[in-house]
């Protein structure tokens, strides 16, 4: 199903960087608006959960999200495939402001207790559900293949811009007029991000594409799992993801917590820490964005892996902090850039048609499946200690290296020119 406004592939404005192009940047501002009232929403919902209940209460809050954004992913990508990402990431932005808006008023007139904000957490989960695949998906309508790799890298631009500025954001709304103003300062930022997607124009699907025949919504999420299962690159692709997610998933959260607890690092140092991974990670995103593609990426994606693997491994064995941070900025250095690579290489190897549901799948791995490491890495620290449960999670990770190395067309595969 397509939708409006369209720009028929072959009938679009002559080709421009995607930096430059007023389209991308208008995606772009939206999705960044976005990402940064989703950041300014967490805050709230904790504060709020915290202040409404007790503490194990508000935890079963704040992760009442998680079951149905990691039970209905695959539905999400049927979805965005179906009716089309850009008007699957408006009606989700619109959703997820009207729900804000509506505990904001509760907030703001009553005291309604914790059901309002679990209900809020709970329809944040299922919109996230086809968020997330439809926000994947999108890129490829609105810009050339030969510019995926760059918008990949101006969307982890906004990611990190999102993170930096959206606690502070939070914080002082809770500071200016608690919990409540800061929900409505989510809810703005939300919406602003509704307009400018509108005014994103997006490319039809090729005619051969656009004509297939659709079968039921169970089929067409078989489809897509058979494609992936079919594809050279895209199945190792994700095998590469899925082990690398899962041995950096433990050791990068809780691990970590526990790291800086028996260092004597503190809170502050674990931020430091936890800074330092994610200036690593934004300098990939400004190489990706300012270069446009890196040259041999499946290659770059395995190495990358592979010798990540070994500094998280590392992190164990650091004492000072000064070095920790080191450490973690080559973390998020290389994490970063298989993380740039890997996601560039989705999205210009899926045929835009099972976009959707390639997003799903992966962001079913990274987001739904991945998590469940932490209470199992938590669990082996216990038992056997840090350094043994850091040196396995990092053989895990480095498996996706090995993977992505042995597999010949993955190995292979390169950016669009």
């Amino acid at each position: 199903m397509s939708e409006t406004p369209v720009v028929p592939v072959g009938q679009h404005a002559p080709h421009r960087p995607a930096h430059r192009d007023p389209n991308v940047l208008r995606w772009l501002g939206a999705y960044a608006s976005s990402m940064v009232g989703d950041n300014v929403y967490y805050l709230a919902l904790s504060w709020a959960a915290v202040q409404a209940g007790s503490p194990a209460q508000a935890g079963i809050v704040m992760s009442v999200s998680a079951l149905p954004r990691a039970v209905l992913m695959l539905a999400g990508g049927v979805i965005a495939d179906r009716w089309g990402p850009r008007r699957v990431v408006i009606g989700s932005d619109a959703v997820r402001c009207a729900a804000v808006l509506a505990v904001t008023a509760l907030l703001f007139l009553t005291s309604p207790g914790l059901w309002p904000l679990a209900l809020l957490a709970l329809v944040f989960g299922t919109v996230d559900a086809v968020f997330m695949p439809a926000v994947g998906a999108l890129p490829a309508r609105i810009t050339g293949t030969d510019q995926l790799a760059r918008v990949h890298g101006m969307r982890g631009l906004a990611i990190r811009f999102a993170s930096i500025v959206g606690a502070p954001l939070g914080g002082l709304g809770v500071a200016l007029g608690g919990a409540a103003t800061a929900f409505a300062l989510a809810g703005l930022l939300i919406a602003i991000s509704v307009p400018l997607l509108m005014s994103v124009r997006v490319r039809d699907l090729p005619a051969a594409e656009a004509a297939a025949p659709r079968g039921t919504p169970r089929s067409d999420l078989a489809a897509g799992l058979r494609y992936i299962r079919g594809h050279r690159v895209l199945a190792p692709l994700m095998l590469a993801i899925a082990l690398g997610d899962f041995g950096f998933v433990g050791p990068l959260n809780v691990g970590l917590t526990l790291l800086a607890d028996q260092r004597g690092w503190g809170a502050s140092g674990m931020g430091a820490v936890l800074a330092g991974f994610g200036a690593g990670a934004g300098a990939i995103s400004l190489l990706l964005t300012v270069r446009g593609r890196l040259p041999r990426a499946g290659l770059v994606a395995g190495y990358a892996i592979l010798t990540g693997s070994v500094a998280i491994g590392a992190l164990a064995f650091v004492h000072g902090l000064a070095a920790a941070v080191g450490v973690a900025l080559l973390v998020g250095l290389l994490a970063g850039l298989s993380g740039a690579m890997c996601g560039a290489l989705l999205q210009t190897q899926t045929d835009p048609a099972y976009l959707g549901r390639v997003t799903a799948v992966s962001g079913l791995v990274s987001l739904g499946l991945a998590p469940l490491s932490m209470p199992v890495a938590a669990a082996a620290i216990e038992a056997w200690g840090l350094g043994p449960v850091y040196v396995v999670s990092a053989a895990v990770c480095g498996l996706g290296g090995v993977v992505a190395l042995a597999v010949p067309a993955l190995r292979r595969a390169e950016l669009p020119r």
